[in-house]
């Protein structure tokens, strides 16, 4: 069994433990000894038989054509990012002569960071490994230093921060787009939700959620010693080359543009010294 096929079949297994019978037309039944839909009742709101979608449930298919891909999207209600997710785990790989090596930060994109001072910012790649920060980003969080991972640095917060519901919808959105950036069969991806696996009880519930979509948009809750606590909008930015950008805004007369101001003030007085 392949790393896609596996995983394909562990998405399938809880997005169908995740939905209510009713949802699906169904009545609901008490007496149920599964979670969420029965098997059969996938594969008939998917128009396919109840033989083939155990195959799939089970890993062991060779390739799943995209009628019957659209059918299972609508039996399991996927929205758009999750059907894209699903389209991705099923239809076939390029050769691997043709597959992507990892991606390099040019030169060129090292020095836009350096020079776009005005908003923290970070690049990463699609595990979140940090490639590259400027000084406003590292000020903001510290943990935004090359080599470090977005989603571990996450997770290494306090418990006080963990309490905010900002912070819950930012760790639900970090691993739903490890989940749908990430390639099951890469060793790094492997290595970072094993190893979050086992340290930390949170990350293995929202990762047992299978939610995957990549990173858009939302708001990180931020305290800064010496000026206060407050929230900064963020907005990611694809880079040609399969990296990504995040861009914390930081608008006059807003928390997060005073804070910028702050931050950039105590960079250059350090500077100074």
């Amino acid at each position: 069994m392949s790393p896609s096929s596996n995983t394909l079949a562990e998405y399938l297994r809880a997005r169908r433990a995740q939905l209510k019978p009713e949802d699906a037309g169904y009545p609901a039944d008490p007496g149920r000894r599964v979670a969420g839909l029965k098997r059969e009742e996938v594969a008939e709101l998917a128009g396919i038989s109840l033989e083939y979608y155990t195959r799939l449930e089970q890993g062991r298919f060779q390739q799943v054509s995209e009628h019957v891909l659209s059918g299972l999207a609508r039996a399991l209600r996927l929205q758009h990012d999750d059907a894209a997710y699903l389209y991705r785990l099923a239809l076939p790989e390029p050769p691997a002569s043709t597959a992507p090596t990892a991606v390099e930060v040019t030169e060129t994109l090292r020095q836009l960071v350096d020079q776009w001072s005005d908003f923290p910012l970070f690049v990463f790649d699609r595990n979140q490994d940090i490639r590259v920060s400027n000084d406003l980003a590292r000020e903001l969080f510290p943990l935004l230093v090359p080599g470090n991972n977005n989603v571990e640095s996450v997770f290494q917060v306090p418990a006080s921060t963990r309490e905010l519901e900002g912070w819950k919808t930012l760790a639900r959105n970090a691993v739903a787009a490890l989940r749908y950036e990430g390639d099951p069969a890469d060793p790094r991806l492997r290595e970072i939700v094993g190893g979050l696996s086992v340290r930390d009880a949170e990350f293995r519930s929202i990762w047992a959620n299978h939610e995957a979509r990549p990173l858009a948009s939302g708001t990180v809750p931020a305290f800064i010693e010496g000026f206060g606590s407050g929230e900064f909008p963020w907005h990611v930015l694809n880079v040609p080359g399969g990296l990504f950008m995040t861009v914390w805004v930081a608008l006059p007369g807003t928390f997060a543009g005073d804070a910028t101001v702050w931050l950039r003030n105590r960079i250059r007085s350090a500077s100074h010294r």
